[in-house]
């Protein structure tokens, strides 16, 4: 999950902003022969140390067939549980008893971390751009009890605050542990919280209030000149909580529409003035989560508690070791059900929690005072998440920076990782033991340093993520990653890798929360009783999938299914197929499935995932029109990659626009394309005819990307509708 998002506004190189300059070894030059020494001892270092064990790893049975009722189908579950678990212990039914009874557990552990803020500042670049420049520093802990006292008291803070217990919360703002404990505080009382991702637009975030009828709303104090802004559109509203974030400036001119508070004033309040708790019931509602939606406005999904404490129960199981000795680096949107999910799992078994964000991770990420720490270095944590997207840069900054030191030296990273990755893949075993000491030692270790050096598990999810970025983690950090597989729509909860699992490009078995089931999909050709293996539509069942979309019956009923025992199932849109070990690989999507004029059906997403490989390639969306027999192509362009193109070629411009609408760069750009489309075995079908450049990078904030990062398809074309219209003429 490091450094910013794909997309990210940020123009720093993103190996610089990892700080990868002043941790890669070989970084400073010690001449040739000092180097051609390495290599040549490097050489000769496996062979003698390695014990040249060869052998092949046992194919592990991991998931196994299941009969089950609803549509015919191809259905497994885990193979270490028959039946499915709903809870992590007895008792802990649902988010509130969970967080009281582990509370109590690990009452003097610290768990929630945030750093001090001791001076901001804003720098002025080149362009006369303005950047803003945090020094921070060390982390402050409050414990398990300490949380769960601040989150009674603001339960009944909120009650004398006038709160309907009856109506909705909800969160609007960045992640810290003011979110986590507002949250648990809601819970207290029973109270239903709507999250809100803090990029949402305006007319997204006035529509899910509305709908929800949300009376309170807990934010940061910089939202609340957005919410002046905007607070004749909102229908509900009666109290807003702003968390003490640093922010001076708090006059918003609500206070005379609304009953403002700081949460710190919440607090008190509750504090002088208990409220004995209301605990919800398992099947009560926990959440209304907004997605942030690759179409239309956002819909809200009924995320119930035994939802919550079912998947954190599954998750809880797949983790190696997981315990209250380790510390999990959270940054990634708590409105995200994957990041609400990991939290829900590190309060389970006791974790500390220490809060970030993707413009401090590292110590020279974009918002990070340079001499400062970034959040890993601070934290050192043992546990991160990632989506896709960020480890794919990690990939790519790492492999451009060993190339630009030259051939000796990418032939000693080479070497080493060739050695590592075998030993990862089990084909030979000498790559452990002394020589993995050695290999650690003079390359991999420094880099290891970058995330905090202590990183021994790490969590992907969100989108499927490339063997070949897997492996490179493996290596070059040196920890499992479990691939998930979940929705919102399932609390995340559906499959996860586990940790033992070396393959690469699948997402493993059914979580023990959970069933999956392939059905049959004649029309995109996709059929159970497909060879190989049994491939189709992904469906879930079982105690994670949630209760359907709010205010939205047709569309609940068109996705979720109650079959005649009783179970529900939810029809994903994904494609995937099970292999024989019980793994469940995605392979496609229904909506990204496209038929060509003369009848070639075309999968976007298989082929932009193809076309990200290109070092050429910051985002790319592809666009098939079915009166036409080939795609075209939108691509953003990786900035330092194609102004160092045209240095070197000699092209001349004002600035990147230009550069990218100058024949010779598109010229380039698609020949690259072209290579990895190759590499990828792509038809000649799937590979883009015509493509565009385009400057400006996709992010959240400009409503082309989810906060996941994924593509919104109808917003990019409608956007750039002209643009797509000019490459089909």
């Amino acid at each position: 999950m490091m450094g910013e998002p794909r997309g990210s506004s940020d123009a720093i190189p993103l190996l610089e902003r990892l700080g990868f300059d002043q941790y890669f070894p070989v970084g400073k030059s010690h001449g040739p022969y000092g180097t051609l020494g390495a290599v040549l001892l490097a050489l000769f270092i496996p062979v003698l140390l390695s014990s040249m064990f060869m052998g092949k790893k046992k194919t592990k049975q991991r998931g196994v067939p299941v009969q089950v009722g609803g549509e015919p189908g191809y259905a497994v579950r885990n193979m270490r549980f028959s039946e499915l678990i709903e809870v992590p212990w007895k008792g802990a039914t649902t988010m509130a008893s969970l967080f009281e009874q582990s509370c109590r557990k690990h009452s003097q552990q610290k768990f929630l971390g945030t750093r001090k803020l001791i001076s901001k500042e804003f720098v002025t670049a080149s362009d006369g751009r303005k950047f803003e420049k945090l020094h921070l520093g060390d982390y402050n802990w409050i414990t398990y009890g300490e949380t769960f006292d601040r989150a009674c008291n603001f339960a009944s803070g909120l009650v004398r605050l006038g709160h309907n217990v009856d109506s909705r919360a909800a969160i609007f703002s960045d992640s810290h542990a003011e979110w986590f404990i507002a949250l648990q505080g809601c819970f207290r009382q029973n109270v239903t919280v709507v999250t809100i991702y803090a990029s949402l637009g305006e007319d997204a975030l006035v529509h899910s209030l509305n709908e929800t009828q949300v009376s309170t709303l807990i934010c940061e104090s910089k939202q609340l000149k957005k919410l002046g802004a905007i607070q004749s559109k909102l229908t509900t509203i009666q109290n807003v909580i702003y968390f003490d974030d640093n922010e001076t400036d708090t006059d918003s001119g609500l206070s005379g529409i609304w009953t403002v508070k700081s949460f710190t004033e919440v607090e008190r309040l509750g504090k002088e003035n208990p409220v004995p708790p209301s605990i919800p019931s398992k099947n009560g509602i926990a959440v209304i989560m907004y997605t942030s939606g690759s179409t239309g406005l956002p819909k809200g999904v009924m995320i119930t508690h035994g939802n919550m404490v079912a998947t954190a129960a599954g998750v809880i199981t797949v983790i190696p070791k997981l315990d209250s000795n380790d510390i999990y680096m959270a940054y990634l949107p708590l409105a995200h059900i994957f990041e609400l999910a990991a939290e829900s799992v590190m309060l389970t078994v006791g974790c500390a929690i220490g809060y970030g964000s993707a413009l401090t991770l590292t110590d020279t990420s974009s918002k990070i005072k340079k001499g400062t720490q970034g959040d890993v270095s601070a934290l050192k944590p043992s546990l991160l998440t990632a989506v896709p997207a960020i480890l794919d840069r990690v990939r790519d900054g790492v492999l451009k920076k060993v190339k630009e030191k030259g051939s000796l030296v990418k032939s000693l990273f080479n070497i080493g990782y060739k050695r590592r990755l075998a030993a990862v893949e089990g084909s030979f075993f000498g790559a452990w033991g002394l020589e993995k000491m050695f290999w650690d030692c003079i390359v991999f270790n420094k880099i290891r340093t970058v995330l905090g050096g202590n990183i021994r598990f790490m969590l992907c999810g969100g989108a499927p993520l490339s063997g070949e970025t897997q492996r490179f983690i493996n290596v070059c950090i040196g920890a499992p990653i479990g691939q998930g597989y979940g929705l919102t729509e399932t609390c995340a909860g559906a499959a996860f890798t586990e940790w033992d699992d070396t393959s690469v490009g699948r997402v493993g078995p059914p979580l023990p929360c959970s069933y999956i089931k392939l059905v049959s999909w004649e029309q995109g050709g996709y059929t159970v009783s497909d060879k190989p293996m049994p491939r189709g539509e992904i469906v879930v069942g079982g105690s994670s999938v949630t209760a359907g979309y709010f205010n939205n019956d047709a569309k609940t009923k068109e996705l979720y299914k109650v079959d005649e025992r009783g179970m529900c199932w939810f029809y994903t849109g994904d494609i995937g197929q099970f292999h024989p070990d019980g793994c469940l690989e995605i392979i496609d999507r229904k909506k990204d499935i496209v038929k060509l004029q003369h009848g070639e059906y075309i999968s976007l997403g298989k082929v932009e995932a193809a076309l990200m490989s290109s070092g050429y390639v910051d985002n790319v969306m592809v666009h098939a029109d079915p009166f036409y027999n080939y795609c075209v192509a939108l691509v953003v362009p990786v900035h330092q990659m194609l102004e160092k193109w045209a240095r070197d070629v000699g092209v001349k411009y004002n600035d990147f626009p230009e550069l990218c609408n100058k024949p010779e760069a598109v010229a380039e750009v698609q020949k690259s394309l072209s290579e990895v489309a190759r590499a990828a075995k792509l038809d000649k079908f799937e590979v883009p005819a015509k493509i565009r450049l385009l400057p400006e990078q996709w992010t959240p904030e400009s409503g082309l990307v989810t906060a996941a990062l994924k593509l919104k398809r109808e917003q990019i074309k409608a956007k750039f509708k002209d643009e797509l219209q000019k490459l089909y003429e």
